[in-house]
């Protein structure tokens, strides 16, 4: 049993040396306007300029985001974004992607290179200077550079340089090597010429985040970088992309090789054929195509299947650029899909059967993936997370209906099991609906990507649970590992919102809490209703980490500050998930944390061979089996329940204030308090 005030101590007492620093750091006074006490000085010199890459060092989140762990692989993804648009642009045919012993992480290619001539407009730099210590410098905004582009606001490189410790950039042009490196953005001296080159060609970027911006424990993932690289092979058939990883970093690889070569000629189809391996599908054809234009404007490639036993989702990219919160091609597919099957029942009679339709009864169970090339495309914010161009969306629907027509009359029964199949849960929907029940097909409807959810199939509360989880990533896993009849998945990006420092018009305006709030059905506050509550046990389940902890703090202040009730009757737990697996031989055992894995090879393992210690990096990184072995079956996990002590609620309540409230003074005094503890931790 763990009571809330100890959860909350622990998530701070772990990331307490990042806030000492943060809190630690002394701030300049600032001048008082003579004559006039308590007000700050306005004058010209207030007026602060900032020059250079120093917006981006002062202001990361304006430019990737932020600096977790997400930010900090947007720098690897913006580096690859620029090799993959030589290689869409026909100029490349190969990506090497190494990730090193120290840190260090280099995009090789072997296109054009980046131009080393003086610029005309710096006729001082080399172009190659620009691009890197310049915002909204390279050769995305000339058409004749690239047709197509991920990379549109000459932003992305010059940031990653800004952001990193130290990279280094060679260019071989013209059977020349050259080479410049930077610190923090700054130069350490001009472009050199290596010497003779001449049986290379491209540009190799090597670069080292900076840990005064992501902190010293942040690191990439390989994994991470894996996957990310492997994804950018379905999207372009046209490239190869090696990965490297260094030998002295095979104990955190896992079951990941140390080289590979992606390669993937079927593109889309490729791709979803291994996301939907051994699932149930309501037509065994997949719908998949291709369709070229000229210099590659407005090219377009899908490939979506219907998943009969599992919820769908929907993988969208322009330009080879993710677009995880979707956009106008992802309307357009909505779309065409939706038209297309009306018709298809109008042409074989069924029209009115087809009129109940709507576009969420086709995506439900919808496995999709879509690609589309734009000359110039609109994304939301330099993260590019959202295609907004209006053309897409015309692009993607026009295309895709005559395909998708195409396809279906091709295959009339397997079109007539599709609608069908849609059909039956348009009528599920409507049913449910007029009954006014609390209708968990219906959430599944409201809820959008980051907070879907995958519902059980259990109508009662009795016996069936909701695991919160972080990230799409660990969702899926969680998704393949549960039991569908009383275990439903909500996934939620990242960290939510702190509703105890956040205003009332922030809680209420903040989407993850009101996907969460619909899917218990209570009601918060004084509309709390225990027994609308449609779970019996609400569980939260997070990484064996720092963030994991500090997502898990903020859930369980929001559940204290909200639902309090929901507490004091024993819904809420913390899942345990284990830190270490050990196998010997055919044997394998689970671990906590470093003192049950000392214990286990003591009392269990001991002399039968060698012990092989693998080192679980994340709930995402599990496979299913694992994850529902050691986490999610009620026979062998273990559940930590979240209590609110009677007999010392005041000191609850002053507890989660001082943690979790809005003065950051008493966090600061909490951690002084404990600072030997974090000095232990960092040299730990």
């Amino acid at each position: 049993m763990a009571k809330a005030q100890d959860l909350f101590g622990d998530a701070v007492r772990k990331a307490a040396p990042s806030a000492a620093k943060a809190n630690g750091t002394a701030r300049p006074t600032r001048a008082v306007a003579s004559g006039t006490p308590g007000e700050a000085a306005y004058t010209a010199a207030s007026i602060e300029v900032l020059e250079g890459l120093e917006p981006v060092r002062r202001r990361p989140g304006m430019y990737i985001g932020g600096t977790d762990e997400a930010a900090l692989h947007h720098l690897f993804a913006e580096v690859l974004d620029n090799s993959m648009d030589e290689a869409v642009a026909g100029h490349a045919s190969f990506i090497d992607v190494s990730f090193e012993a120290d840190g260090f992480l280099s995009v090789t290619d072997n296109g054009r290179g980046i131009p080393v001539d003086p610029h005309p407009k710096f006729p001082k730099k080399s172009a190659l200077e620009v691009i890197m210590t310049t915002l909204h410098a390279g050769g995305k905004f000339d058409s004749g550079a690239y047709q197509t582009s991920g990379g549109l606001h000459g932003v992305g490189v010059s940031v990653v340089n800004a952001l990193s410790e130290r990279l280094e950039v060679e260019v071989a042009r013209g059977q020349m090597l050259y080479r410049q490196v930077f610190e923090r953005g700054q130069p350490k001296g001009k472009l050199e010429t290596v010497g003779k080159a001449p049986n290379r060609r491209g540009t190799r970027v090597r670069f080292r985040p900076d840990p005064d911006i992501f902190g010293k424990g942040a690191k990439f993932k390989p994994a991470r970088l894996f996957r990310m690289a492997r994804a950018k092979a379905y999207l372009f058939g046209g490239v190869e992309i090696r990965w490297h990883c260094s030998p002295a970093l095979l104990d955190v690889l896992g079951d990941l090789p140390a080289e590979a070569v992606f390669h993937f000629p079927g593109g889309l189809k490729d791709y979803l054929t291994q996301d939907i391996e051994g699932k149930d599908l309501v037509a065994e054809q997949s719908f998949t195509g291709k369709v070229e234009k000229s210099g590659g404007h407005g090219s377009l490639e899908w490939a979506v299947a219907w998943l009969s036993e599992d919820d769908g989702f929907i993988h969208s990219y322009c330009n080879t650029i993710p677009t995880p919160d979707g956009g106008t091609h992802e309307a357009g597919l909505r779309s065409a899909l939706l038209r297309g099957l009306r018709d298809h029942a109008e042409r074989i009679g069924q029209a009115k059967r087809a009129t109940v339709l709507t576009g969420d009864d086709v995506m439900a169970s919808c496995a999709a993936l879509i690609s589309v090339f734009l000359r110039e495309p609109e994304f939301q914010g330099q993260n590019k997370s959202r295609l907004m161009t209006q053309e897409a969306s015309r692009i993607v629907e026009a295309t895709l209906r005559d395909a998708f027509d195409h396809w279906l009359a091709a295959s009339p029964s397997a079109a007539l099991r599709l609608l069908d199949f849609t059909v039956e849960r348009a009528e599920e929907r409507l049913r449910r609906r007029a009954e006014k029940d609390v209708a968990r097909k219906s959430a599944v409807r409201k809820l959008r990507l980051p907070g879907k959810l995958a519902d059980c199939t259990n109508n009662a509360a009795q016996g069936s649970e909701l695991f919160i989880v972080e990230g799409d990533s660990a969702g899926g896993s969680a998704k393949q590992a549960r039991n569908r009849a009383s275990q439903a998945i909500l996934p939620l990006r990242g960290k939510i919102l702190n509703v105890a420092s956040a205003t009332r018009d922030k809680l209420v305006a903040n989407q993850q809490l009101n996907d969460l709030s619909q899917a218990l059905g209570c009601g918060t506050g004084a509309h709390y209703k225990e027994e609308d509550l449609r779970y019996e046990k609400i569980i939260i389940m997070t990484d064996a980490d720092v963030d994991g902890a500090h997502i898990a703090s903020l859930l369980i202040t929001y559940f204290y500050r909200q639902m309090p009730k929901l507490i004091h009757a024993g819904h809420l737990y913390l899942a345990v998930p284990p830190l270490y697996r050990l196998t010997q031989g055919a044997t394998h055992a689970y671990a906590r944390d470093d003192a049950h894995r000392e214990e286990i090879i003591q009392r269990v393992l001991t002399g039968r061979g060698k012990i092989e210690v693998s080192r679980f990096k994340g709930l995402g990184e599990m496979l299913p089996a694992q994850l529902k072995e050691t986490t999610m079956d009620a026979r062998s996990r273990s559940l930590l329940r979240v209590t609110i002590p009677e007999d010392d609620t005041q000191e609850t309540a002053r507890s989660v204030e001082r943690l979790m409230g809005n003065k950051p003074d008493a966090r600061f005094t909490f951690i002084q308090e404990r600072a030997p503890f974090a000095v232990e931790l960092v040299v730990v």
